[in-house]
């Protein structure tokens, strides 16, 4: 036996060790055709290894926002089983890639939200490119290092404190905007509390309006086109604010082609138009929903059938995720890279620089490859590893990213779409266990007032055998008593005993694994100072190399 156990163990570890290589050979041979194809093409620039390395690195870096942010936008949809792991890896891999080629931009601040003073660097080219090169490599190792510890971390973050700690070790601590880092500060506590409180309001809503009554089916035919008419009211909304942003000039011209339309030519989609294009989709969704809830005629009054009717609403919104994800977050990641290739294209340093569309298809191709490859691993994680999800709860998820995402950017609060998204998790759990306890709060009472009961009856038993007991000269009958005395006592204790163990057992109830949130917690808190030194580090190493 102990052979074949043996002899199990080892095929189990060279399957592994097998799937392992495969991953690192695809992602070696991405990088390196990455590095190939950059160095190839600028041929004729000076430091055109330079640009080929950094190129390397940001591959390298998309990879890891794959295989560890994306998890965010399709993990709830997986742990509620609404889609599949393939499936999951698909749309997100698609829509990711579509949102950073089709909606990323042509334009972003290579300086994310201005955390460092660029004329620093005197208008000199070579450290600047070294701090970049430094604040790429070090926020991908650190994002590299939290996927294997199963932690979901910020992409955004990551890269904050990679600029900020190359900024420093290149020109000093006066470099650093300390206010825009006060601000990301503040967003740690921010996204999460609103992400949880959201989707656990929601969470809420739906049990109190269709799960907790007697008639499932018909409270949902009732509410269900209301929540998912919100739902696509939210997503639209969000979609054209963060996603659209880029080519709303294009999208506009596209609009004005429809009869009895005519919107006001801006550079970004306002607030109020969004709202309205939001609020025209939801209108449709909830019509076309309630007519086809109408015709089911034959649906268990459950909450299993009530949970399936939120399925293809989690699809739609894991898609529509990863699209917002991939205008916006890709490209802030390849920001760095796009600075970089600025520098040694022009030979010099500016705040804003053109990112070529081979820069956004490293970010975007990386970041599909990254998430295939090591992405199931974070996915399960958000999906299972920190509370059970159903489809209503992933429901409450993903609605809480996109609501909080639109209110923090009116109220102009930086948040991580990240944070939001786990904040939501830990939300809907710590509902579940509020709700666990006040459904079982009769059953406490009624064991407090057994205990009370017993400890009357102990005390009254007890005073008796005293009395007892303390008699010198006792009869044949008294001693009967005191021998039942006793065991009444006996009796009596373990009852209170076992009341008190059935209280703590019921108040111990834990949906939300403290484990995974020390963890997680504990990952943020250190995502930017940890960035920032390695990055520092890497700076010391890079400017020793070429001096």
């Amino acid at each position: 036996m102990e052979i074949e156990t043996i002899s199990k163990l080892e095929k189990e570890a060279l399957k592994k060790s097998g799937t392992d290589f495969t991953r690192i050979g695809f992602a070696l041979f991405f990088m390196i055709g990455v590095l190939t194809y950059t160095f190839l093409s600028n041929g004729g620039i000076s430091n055109n290894m330079f640009l080929a390395v950094a190129a390397l690195i940001g591959a390298y870096m998309a990879m890891n926002i794959g295989a560890n942010d994306v998890a965010n936008n399709v993990g709830p949809a997986v742990g509620s089983r609404a889609m599949t792991m393939t499936m999951a890896i698909i749309i997100a891999a698609v829509f990711e890639a579509a949102g950073a080629l089709i909606a990323g931009g042509e334009v972003v601040k290579t300086i994310k939200k201005g955390i460092i003073d660029i004329s620093a660097f005197g208008g000199n080219p070579d450290p600047f490119i070294w701090a970049m090169m430094a604040a790429l490599l070090a926020a991908a190792l650190w994002l590299n290092f939290a996927t294997a510890m199963k932690a979901p971390v910020s992409t955004t973050h990551s890269i904050v404190g990679g600029v900020m700690g190359a900024g420093i070790a290149a020109a000093g601590f006066s470099i650093v905007s300390w206010t825009t880092m006060a601000k990301i500060a503040a967003s740690w506590v921010i996204s999460p509390i609103l992400g949880g409180i959201i989707a656990a309001a929601f969470l809420f809503a739906i049990k109190k309006s269709i799960v907790f009554k007697e008639d499932k089916i018909k409270a949902a035919k009732q509410y269900v086109p209301i929540y998912v008419a919100f739902m696509s009211w939210a997503f639209v909304t969000y979609l054209v604010l963060k996603g659209l942003k880029k080519i709303w000039p294009q999208v506009v011209d596209i609009l004005n082609t429809i009869p009895l339309i005519s919107l006001e030519m801006t550079q970004k989609p306002p607030f109020l138009t969004a709202l309205i294009i939001g609020a025209i989709i939801g209108l449709v969704v909830y019509f076309l929903l309630k007519a086809k809830l109408a015709t089911q005629k034959e649906m268990k009054n459950s909450r299993d059938a009530v949970n399936t009717l939120f399925t293809i609403p989690l699809i739609f919104a894991a898609a529509l995720l990863s699209f917002a994800h991939g205008a916006n977050d890709v490209a802030n990641a390849i920001g760095p890279l796009a600075a970089i290739n600025d520098a040694v294209v022009n030979g010099g340093i500016s705040s804003k620089a053109s990112i070529p569309l081979w820069v956004m298809g490293v970010g975007a191709v990386g970041i599909a490859i990254g998430l295939a490859l090591y992405g199931p691993k974070l996915i399960r994680t958000v999906g299972s590893e920190i509370t059970e999800l159903n489809q209503i709860r992933a429901f409450s998820i993903a609605m809480a990213a996109s609501i909080t995402v639109i209110i923090a950017s009116q109220l102009g609060l930086p948040v991580s779409s990240t944070h939001i998204a786990i904040g939501g998790v830990f939300g809907v759990g710590f509902l579940r266990e509020y709700l666990h306890l006040t459904e079982t709060t009769t059953t406490i009472e009624e064991d407090q007032e057994l205990i009370q009961d017993e400890k009357h009856n102990l005390n009254a038993l007890k005073g008796e055998l005293k009395t007892l007991t303390s008699k010198k000269e006792k009869d044949v009958e008294e001693y009967k008593r005191i021998v039942e005395l006793y065991k009444l006592i006996e009796k009596e204790e373990k009852l209170i005993k076992s009341a008190k163990k059935h209280i703590k057992r019921v108040q111990k109830v834990e949906y939300v694994k403290r484990d995974a949130i020390k963890k997680i917690v504990a990952a943020w808190l250190i995502t930017v100072p940890a960035a920032a030194v390695l990055a520092a580090l890497l700076f010391f190493t890079i400017k020793g190399i070429m001096l």
